[in-house]
């Protein structure tokens, strides 16, 4: 049972039954509930002579008098909101003579039970046998564990669907032997986990049945298609692997740009450095995926492998998804590799004609050492003397063909590929083995997780979250879903914090007012961008420490995580406020709410995994909840949703082992 209902001191006496309730202040917020279970008696004690904790809290006593209507105005008055169907921390429900609070200091939803204008119970709620949906997600960082209703595979016995974990074992449910009968289970002890996975592919995949040879007929035909389909990748390599290119060699100048960085590396990022220099080493070319979450420092070990590549006479390109990233990633290489002489140039609709046409002959000439630009450098009027090494930053934002442009062009090319949350076919690759991974899972020393709370959208909220930020010196994103949004936006934010200066930027603007717009953001001019998600891809500003999204219901997983890492980049605590429309969703018919449940869901997840070097586990979310699609061709992705996606890679995985030998 939650803490909140106290009916014992510490000495074992009987006291009186009481709960607090936290208003939703950004530093209530902030507390874990730990703290609030630690404090009770002293937050009891501060509310009699601290005005702010008796304006900020609740104190609901058994037996005491209190009419509803009061209790319901101080909920909305601490910034809770009244919902139907679904309990998230800090909604609450009014059901006849009760008042269903899911307090934003409690482990579970607390239950104030009325008698006329007297409380006469308080409880721990328990949605079970009613309509309700419980959200309580935890922001600790914890191993997968399946939740009831997944669909999941067992190896042995097929897809079905996890029930609960009773007693020491995984419930899983078959589809009936007989039509109409009830549904087979089969038990499966905790200790043989690793013969059960989650079922990866289709949203509602067929059920099978136990005992019946259907499910050893499907494994079997799965693995003559994937051993088949192996030989076919296998032999797709061994054809990249004939071209040869001259090793690269270490070179002392490194040294110097190695040690001018301002961080101790993390022990990640040095593996990912050896892995790397042991590619470029060998005669074939590298094509390594380079994952890890954002601000763990992937940047640094692309900057050390081009480094690696300029030092040997060649040149480099990188290419990123949006001008503003393209800008930055130009001043950050320019500023590193200042102490040798290398000629860098951007590349993107900025730069005028006579410009563009002077990179261009640079390039080709092979004046320019390294490039770095937008999709403006795929097009084919752009040639190179040289090209060694091409880095993709974020490539979940570029198609396949943009990908493989270069590569066939220079099919020599050493290829090194960024991502945070990489795209399913790239996740597929790298999960099956197929594609060199590395991963820096570790996050740089004294870099803290930004505290991410999934909130209905308040106004009183996103006022105190304003000037907490800025009291501190800090600066804030402010997330706006559509455009035509922000004239409205801007004149809440002058009404919430008259003082604070606002800039905005949006995809509309013309790409120089949007450079603009950011150098001035970056060198403090104002305290609040306005943006639509432009600002999700690599945006490094470490005076910015709270994110506001205005409605996180109409973001995507992976993208509220990108959006997410644009905030505490640095050891200062940061804030993600994730908002959503508490009364829209209320609204919504249940029987046609499909993408509703889909949102809860998407925000469930986000609340959930909030910890450092979260990014590949919410990429697997992502593409659970999304389905596979056609990641890997029509042919294997059919293959596949047979099975479930983690036991094809696991398969593919063993059938390439088995080739290479």
């Amino acid at each position: 049972m939650s803490y909140a209902i106290s009916t014992l001191d510490s000495q074992g006496n009987t006291k009186k039954q009481r709960v607090i309730i936290a208003g939703l202040t950004p530093e209530f917020l902030g507390k874990p509930v730990l703290w609030w279970k630690k404090s009770e008696e002293k937050i009891i004690r501060k509310r009699s002579v601290n005005p702010y904790f008796s304006r900020n809290t609740i104190l609901i006593e058994k037996y005491t008098a209190c009419k509803q209507s009061e209790l319901l105005r101080e909920l909305a008055d601490r910034g809770y909101h009244k919902t139907v169907n679904t309990l998230a921390k800090g909604t609450f429900l009014h059901k006849g003579a009760s008042i269903v609070i899911y307090p934003i200091n409690h482990e579970k939803p607390i239950a104030i039970e009325f008698d006329g204008n007297r409380i006469e119970d308080i409880r721990i709620y328990d949605a079970i046998d009613t309509d309700e949906e419980i959200v309580s997600p935890t922001a600790q960082h914890k191993e997968y564990d399946f939740r009831p209703g997944d669909y999941v595979v067992h190896i042995d016995h097929g897809i079905g669907t996890y029930k609960k974990t009773e007693d020491g074992f995984f419930v899983v449910e078959y589809a009936p032997a007989r039509k109409g009968g009830e549904p087979d289970r089969l038990f499966v002890p905790q200790e043989e986990s690793k013969r059960i996975s989650l079922y990866l592919g289709l949203r509602t995949p067929a059920i099978h049945r136990l005992g019946t040879p259907l499910w050893r007929t499907t494994k079997k035909k799965a693995k003559e298609d994937i051993i088949a389909f192996a030989r076919s990748l296998a032999a797709l390599y061994k054809k990249r692997s004939e071209v040869t290119r001259a090793p690269y060699v270490p070179d002392p100048a490194e040294k110097e740009i190695w040690d001018a960085f301002p961080f101790e590396e993390t022990r990640d990022q040095i593996i990912a450095f050896e892995e790397i220099f042991e590619d470029l080493a060998r005669a074939q070319p590298m094509e390594r995926l380079l994952t890890g979450d954002v601000g763990f420092g992937k940047t640094e070990v692309a900057l050390r492998a081009l480094l690696r590549v300029l030092v040997n006479g060649k040149q480099a390109a990188i290419i990123a998804p949006t001008t503003v990233l393209a800008d930055q990633h130009t001043e950050l290489f320019k500023e590193r590799l200042a102490p040798l002489p290398f000629r860098i140039e951007r590349f993107t609709r900025l730069e005028p004609a006579k410009k563009i046409k002077e990179i261009q002959e640079g390039m080709k000439s092979g004046t320019i050492d390294l490039v770095i630009g937008t999709h403006k450098l795929l097009q084919k009027n752009v040639s190179f003397k040289n090209l060694g090494m091409l880095f993709i930053d974020e490539e979940q934002r570029f198609g396949v063909r943009h990908k493989e442009f270069l590569k066939e062009t220079y099919p020599a090319v050493d290829t090194l590929t960024l991502s945070a949350t990489p795209i399913p076919r790239t996740l597929a690759f790298s999960l099956a083995g197929i594609r060199p991974l590395s991963q820096l899972k570790e996050a740089p020393r004294g870099r803290m997780a930004p505290l991410s709370h999934v909130l209905p959208y308040s106004k009183e909220i996103i006022k105190a979250a304003l000037i907490q930020e800025h009291k501190r010196g800090g600066q804030v994103y402010y997330l706006a879903n559509r455009i035509h949004q922000i004239p409205k936006i801007l004149e809440v934010l002058k009404t919430l914090a008259p003082h604070m200066r606002l800039g905005v930027i949006h995809g509309r603007l013309k790409e120089s007012e949007i450079i603009r717009v950011m150098r001035d953001f970056r060198d403090k001019k104002t305290d609040v961008l306005v943006s639509t998600t432009i600002i999700e891809n690599g945006i490094d500003i470490s005076t910015v420490n709270t994110l506001i999204v205005e409605d996180a219901s109409l973001l995507g997983l992976s993208q509220a995580h990108q959006l997410r890492g644009r905030i505490g980049r640095s050891d200062i605590q940061s804030y993600a406020y994730f908002f959503y429309p508490i009364r829209a969703l209320a609204r919504a018919p249940r029987a046609t709410s499909t993408g509703i449940k889909q949102a809860e869901r998407r925000l469930a997840i986000l609340e959930e995994l909030s910890y450092l070097g979260a990014g590949m586990e919410i990429a697997k979310r992502d593409l659970e909840m999304r389905g596979s699609g056609n990641i890997l061709g029509k042919e294997q992705s059919g293959v596949a949703n047979k099975i479930g996606w983690n036991l094809y890679f696991e398969m593919l995985g063993q059938a390439l082992e088995e080739i290479k030998k």
